[in-house]
């Protein structure tokens, strides 16, 4: 139980960095910065959270 809050911690500031790299990527790609940045971060942080909890969640579920 422990060990899984610091793989989730730890995913959380992985997907926290991801985002932001993926955002900047389609800004720099645009040409320019979207207006509402702050949604866009959520839901690409949403989007690769609920895909990597849930493998994660597969994963620690399957080994035992």
């Amino acid at each position: 139980m422990k060990l899984e809050i610091i793989y989730y911690t730890l995913m959380g500031i992985g997907l926290y960095f991801a985002s932001d790299w993926i955002l900047d990527r389609l800004e720099v790609s645009r040409g320019e910065r979207f207006k509402n940045r702050n949604i866009i971060f959520f839901v690409i942080i949403l989007i690769l959270a609920f895909l990597s909890f849930n493998f994660t969640k597969f994963v620690l579920l399957a080994a035992g």
